[in-house]
């Protein structure tokens, strides 16, 4: 028997975005959305400063990417304000270097100007303080706003015709319509197929972890 994959592809794409509300006739993306709320990575010397000697983190769920997990640890941040954001998951694993990623929305509320970058690339970025129940962290860089990206894995960067780190456009459908522009590719063996945004690109698109969104080719 003849299967038609291309066909059997459109038709699930159908069914789940007729599930999320919306029509075909919208939206043929084919990228699902991951939703990223503020948090903090940790190196293991200040993740032994905030909760003590030898801590280890305790993992609570994992993660759309491979190896990357949600803990169930939470730490409060600080800037310049003095007005707290409590409760700021933290996730594994460990890394190098600290860093906490937060939206535009939190910068005016911590009253500091992190700047739009890639995750892990903190030199010049915005300082910050961290509070643990065992002592304080400030970083005298660190904080930034994660840009817009997708992962993918080879064969998706193939599929979508591709490479790692180039930058592309994306359409989001539905009762917010968006395009947004300078997409960050990252395309790896490692990699899970899925558009990151923070919070505030999210609600503003009016989109979910349950929402598809298209690469578009100009």
């Amino acid at each position: 028997m003849d299967v038609n994959i291309q066909a059997i592809t459109e038709a699930v794409i159908k069914a789940i975005n007729e599930q999320n509300g919306v029509s075909c006739a919208q939206c043929d993306g084919d990228i699902p959305v991951g939703v990223s709320n503020r948090h903090i990575h940790l190196s293991k010397a200040d993740c032994e400063t905030l909760f003590g000697t030898g801590y280890e983190l305790t993992p609570l769920k994992d993660l759309s990417q491979p190896g990357q997990y949600a803990c169930k640890e939470t730490l409060t941040i600080v800037g310049p304000s003095l007005r707290p954001i409590e409760n700021v998951r933290v996730l594994g694993p460990l890394r190098p270097e600290s860093q906490v990623e937060i939206s535009r929305t939190d910068s005016f509320t911590l009253k500091v100007k992190p700047p739009v970058r890639e995750s892990g690339k903190i030199s010049g970025s915005a300082p910050v303080t961290i509070i643990g129940p065992k002592g304080v962290v400030t970083l005298k860089e660190g904080c930034i706003i994660a840009n817009r990206h997708i992962h993918m894995s080879l064969e998706d960067g193939i599929k979508y015709g591709v490479k790692d780190n180039e930058y592309v456009t994306v359409d989001a459908c539905g009762e917010r319509k968006t395009r947004f522009f300078d997409v960050q590719v990252r395309v790896s063996d490692k990699f899970r197929l899925e558009m990151h945004l923070d919070t505030d690109d999210a609600n503003a698109a009016g989109l979910s972890g349950k929402s598809l969104v298209k690469i578009v080719k100009e």
